[in-house]
């Protein structure tokens, strides 16, 4: 077969092949293509000749796929499955633009994920994929639109924008139960009747807190330790003693009743959290549209933005 031969060879004739094959008969293809079995017949002749082959057996009324048009039929029935599956992703594209967010694994647990629920009825358009981790993610490289970082700032690549997220608050917090029971705590020597979590994770821990309260000594050696801010949390809740931890992380908690603020919600001050995206991506709608309302469930406008050189 020539090249001139093989630029003949028309998508009619190949649909009208497949059919038959798929259907092992060119009256039940010529149905589904809505076409007259003679002109499914004269498709299939018109690509035997083009292909110097024969595809089909006649038998009779019936129609049998040679050795050589069996093994064409898979070939071309798996090229239709790819056309089938590649429309079919393409529609789900254009019904949507996809946001992959990347965060740590405390804020996405404790605070992004019980909000999603509210962007996506405000963005019905944009699905939202959320991974986790505490690795950092290469914006250039990955697959990734935002990445909500936590902890000191790292040398970004140049073009990347970092945004701060609003100033956190770190206070002592438990259980009401643990709060109100045999030994409450209203002042900052009650703590020393109960086991104190420490978050490993956290900026800020027991030791940098009891710099506030140097007249009161507390054993901040002992007590269980966790690498994650949302395991602390929880083991304040469940009445394992108490945490140093984020007001930003426990909002639902505090909302609940599930933990409580004993000595008040006044506490140390510290920027933990970053919003990182490529500068040239910025201005994208989906990447604007969830930059405006983070900014707006955290309860301030968007911040000064840096820009990585």
């Amino acid at each position: 077969m020539n090249a001139a031969m093989h630029n003949r060879i028309t998508l009619k004739s190949i649909q009208a092949f497949e059919a038959a094959a798929r259907l092992s008969s060119f009256a039940f293809a010529a149905e589904e293509l809505f076409v007259t079995p003679s002109a499914i017949s004269h498709q299939i002749k018109l690509l035997e000749d083009q292909l110097g082959v024969r595809l089909f057996h006649r038998v009779h009324r019936a129609v049998v796929l040679t050795d050589t048009g069996r093994q064409y039929a898979e070939e071309i029935g798996a090229a239709f499955a790819r056309i089938d599956k590649a429309t079919r992703d393409i529609g789900r594209v254009e019904k949507s633009d996809i946001l992959t967010v990347h965060a740590t694994p405390s804020i996405a647990t404790q605070w992004l994920m019980p909000r999603l629920a509210r962007f996506s009825a405000l963005h019905p358009d944009i699905d939202v994929r959320l991974n986790a981790s505490s690795a950092a993610v290469d914006l250039i490289k990955e697959s990734v639109d935002i990445d909500i970082r936590y902890g000191a700032r790292r040398l970004q690549p140049a073009g990347t924008m970092v945004l701060d997220l609003p100033l956190e608050t770190i206070v002592p917090l438990c259980s009401p139960r643990l709060a109100n029971g045999e030994h409450p705590i209203r002042t900052v020597a009650d703590l020393r009747h109960h086991t104190l979590i420490h978050s490993e994770g956290c900026l800020v821990g027991w030791r940098d807190w009891m710099r506030l309260h140097r007249k009161v000594v507390l054993d901040i050696t002992r007590g269980p330790r966790f690498d994650r801010s949302f395991m602390a949390i929880s083991a304040a809740a469940d009445g394992m003693g108490v945490c140093l931890e984020s007001l930003l992380l426990v909002q639902r908690e505090l909302e609940a009743g599930t933990l409580v603020a004993p000595l008040g919600l006044e506490g140390l001050r510290v920027n933990g959290y970053t919003l990182n995206l490529l500068k040239s991506r910025a201005d994208l709608p989906k990447l604007k549209s969830f930059q405006d309302w983070l900014f707006e469930e955290l309860g301030e406008g968007l911040p000064g933005v840096v820009n990585a050189s």
